[in-house]
C-alpha cells in the first residue's frame, strides 16, 4: 500500500474502531482508550482556544478520579481513541519526521501502524538523503519507472537491506586481482548497477571488466596519451587524459555490457570526441543532465549532454586536481584550495583556502549534509562544513581530520557511511561517518556536522594492507572495493563473504527469538493452568534443541 497523504483522509468507524482510509483501502485497528486520558493531551494546552475538528478537549486534573472522569469525557466528546485517529495528513507529517530507529520502533506497536509506517514514503527520503535514487533498470532513453522502487519492493525494504549491506566492510574479505595493463592505472571507476568496472592508466587502453567474474570483456584502442580519469552511468562513459579531449562512448542498445569501447563492428556514431581543455584531462563526472570535467589548463567545464557542448568555464587560480557535483553544486579542488560553486549562475559561493598543507590532490561528497572530505599532499584527510565557509576566508578550520597516510592521498572515494581513500604509501584507509553526521528535524537541512573535540576523533574503522605500491585511483560499490596503482594491477577487495556470514548470524539470531518466545508463551499457560513452570522450562528446551538440529 502506497501512503498518500494528499488522498488519504481520517474516517471514524463504529463499534469503537479507527481508520486510516488510502485509495481504495480501508485498515483498522482496535482502540487503545487507556492510553488517551487527559492527561496524554497536555500539548493541547499550548493551542489556546483553539478546538478540534472532533471536539474539545478537557485540561488536566491533579487527581486520580479527575483524570479518569476528563479521560471518558473526552472519548465521549471527541472520539479519538489512539493516535491513528488524527486526520491522516498529519499522521502522515509526524511518521514523516522520525528517523529510520524511530520508524522502526512505531512499527512494532501494532498492525496498523506496522502497515503504516512500513509503506510511508519517509524511507524514500531517508534513502535518498544517504545513497541517492536508487540505479533502476535503464534503457537507452532513461529510466524505466524513475523515483519508483524494483521488483515491488517498498522503500523500508531497500533502506534495510542498503544499510545491511554497508555493514560488510567491516568483515572477511577476499582480494581479486585483475591484470591486463602495461603500465601503471591512474583511474578506476565502479558501476555497480551494471557489474562493471572501467579502469585507464598510462598505456592510454581503457579497460571494461565483470566484476562478479573479474574477466576482461572489452577494451578500447590506443588512444593516446595517459588516461587519468573515468566516469560511466548506464547511458554514457567518458574517459579524459593528458591528450586534452574528452573520449565518449554511447550505449549500444541490446548489449549486453552497455558499451562496445573496442569499436569494432558497431555503429561509429556512437563513439565521439568533445574538444575544448587546453591541457591534460584531470577529473571526470556525471550527472542525467550534464559532464564535468576539470583540467590543468585551470577550469572546469560544464557540458551539456543534450546537445554534446560546453555550457560553462568556471576558473580556478591553479591546476584542477578534482570535482565533485552534488545538485545544483559543484566542488572541485585546485593547488592548495578547495571551491564550490552555484552552476545555476556560475558563481563561486565557497572557497576555502589552504585546505591541505601542499597540494589537495582529492575531494569526495556525500548526499546528507553539505559538507566535503579532501585529500592532501600532507597525507592527511579533511572534513570541512561548507555551511561554515564563505568566499572571502583566508582560512578556513577543518571539522575533523585525520592522518591515516604516509604519502599523499591521491584518491578519495564515498559511499555511506564509508569514505575510503588511496595514497601512495600503498594503504587503503576506511572512514566510518555515522558518528561525524547527526539528524536535523528542526533546520532547513537534513543533516548536520556534529560539534565535537578535535582530539576526539577516531581514527579509521579499518585499514586494508599488502598493495605495496604507489595507490593513484579507488572506488567504492555494492559489496566492493576497487584500486589501482602503479603495479598496473587492479584489486578487487570483494566482501560478500561477510554479507553471508552475517546474513546466517542474523537467521540464527532471529531463530533463538523465536525459541524464546516459545518457551515464555507456553510457561504462561502452564502458569494459568496451574501446572508447574518448571516442568513447562524442560520440555521448551528440549524442544529447542530438537529445532536447532532441525535447522543445522
Amino acid at each position: 500500500m502506497a501512503f498518500d497523504c494528499n488522498k488519504a483522509r481520517g474516517v471514524s468507524l463504529p463499534n469503537n474502531h479507527s481508520s486510516i482510509c488510502t485509495e481504495g483501502t480501508i485498515i483498522q485497528a482496535n482502540p487503545l482508550s487507556h492510553y488517551w486520558k487527559a492527561k496524554g493531551w497536555k500539548s493541547h494546552d499550548k493551542l489556546g482556544n483553539q478546538k478540534s475538528s472532533y471536539g474539545s478537549i478537557p485540561r488536566d486534573s491533579n487527581t486520580k478520579k479527575a483524570d479518569e472522569a476528563s479521560g471518558e469525557a473526552t472519548a465521549s466528546t471527541c472520539g479519538i481513541r489512539c493516535f491513528t485517529d488524527l486526520p491522516a495528513a498529519l499522521v502522515c507529517e509526524v511518521l514523516a519526521r522520525l528517523d529510520a530507529k524511530e520508524l522502526g520502533i512505531v512499527s512494532c506497536v501494532s498492525t496498523l501502524l506496522h502497515t503504516l509506517a512500513t509503506d510511508h514514503q519517509g524511507w524514500k527520503k531517508l534513502y535518498c538523503e544517504r545513497w541517492g535514487l536508487p540505479n533502476l533498470p535503464a534503457t537507452l532513453n532513461g529510466p524505466v519507472v524513475p523515483g519508483s522502487p524494483l521488483d515491488g519492493k517498498s522503500w523500508k525494504t531497500f533502506f534495510v537491506e542498503r544499510e545491511f549491506r554497508s555493514k560488510s566492510f567491516m568483515g572477511k574479505c577476499n582480494v581479486d586481482v585483475l591484470r591486463g595493463h602495461n603500465e601503471d592505472v591512474r583511474a578506476v571507476f565502479l558501476l555497480a548497477s551494471a557489474n562493471l568496472i572501467f579502469t585507464g592508466g598510462r598505456d592510454s587502453v581503457v579497460r571494461m571488466w565483470n566484476m562478479e567474474e573479474g574477466l576482461l570483456i572489452d577494451s578500447s584502442r590506443p588512444l593516446g596519451g595517459t588516461i587519468r580519469a573515468i566516469a560511466a552511468d548506464t547511458r554514457l562513459l567518458v574517459t579524459g587524459g593528458t591528450n586534452s579531449y574528452i573520449q565518449c562512448w554511447r550505449a549500444v542498445d541490446g548489449n549486453v555490457h552497455l558499451f562496445h569501447i573496442s569499436g569494432n563492428g558497431t555503429d561509429q556514431t556512437s563513439e565521439f570526441r568533445l574538444w575544448g581543455h587546453e591541457g591534460p584531462v584531470t577529473c571526470l563526472a556525471l550527472d542525467s543532465l550534464r559532464i564535468y570535467s576539470g583540467s590543468w589548463d585551470m577550469t572546469v567545464r560544464v557540458w551539456d549532454r543534450t546537445h554534446m557542448e560546453c555550457v560553462q568555464k568556471l576558473m580556478h587560480a591553479d591546476w584542477v586536481w578534482d570535482l565533485a557535483p552534488h545538485g545544483n553544486t559543484i566542488a572541485s579542488t585546485a593547488g592548495r584550495d578547495a571551491y564550490v560553486w552555484d552552476i545555476r549562475n556560475s558563481e563561486l559561493t565557497s572557497l576555502i583556502s589552504n585546505a591541505h598543507v601542499g597540494n589537495t590532490y582529492s575531494l569526495a561528497r556525500t548526499h546528507l549534509a553539505n559538507v566535503l572530505f579532501t585529500g592532501g599532499e600532507d597525507g592527511a584527510i579533511r572534513l570541512f562544513n561548507v555551511s561554515d565557509v564563505s568566499d572571502d576566508d583566508e582560512d578556513s578550520k577543518p571539522v575533523a581530520t585525520w592522518v591515516p597516510h604516509s604519502g599523499p592521498v591521491h584518491s578519495l572515494a564515498f559511499e555511506y557511511p564509508w569514505l575510503v581513500s588511496a595514497s601512495s604509501d600503498g594503504r587503503i584507509a576506511l572512514i566510518d561517518s555515522r558518528k561525524l553526521l547527526t539528524p536535523k528535524k528542526s533546520s532547513k537541512g537534513p543533516f548536520s556536522v556534529k560539534s565535537f573535540d578535535a582530539s576526539a576523533i577516531e581514527p579509521p574503522q579499518r585499514m586494508l594492507h599488502g598493495v605495496g605500491c604507489d595507490l593513484f585511483s579507488i572506488a567504492i560499490g555494492a559489496d566492493r572495493i576497487v584500486c589501482a596503482g602503479e603495479d598496473g594491477a587492479v584489486r578487487v577487495w570483494n566482501f560478500s563473504e561477510a554479507l553471508e556470514i552475517e546474513r546466517r548470524a542474523q537467521a540464527l539470531r532471529s531463530l533463538r527469538q523465536e525459541n524464546r518466545m516459545r518457551r515464555r508463551k507456553a510457561q504462561a499457560e502452564m502458569n494459568a493452568n496451574g501446572r508447574r513452570p518448571d516442568q513447562c522450562s524442560i520440555t521448551m528446551k528440549k524442544n529447542q534443541l530438537k529445532g536447532d538440529k532441525s535447522v543445522t
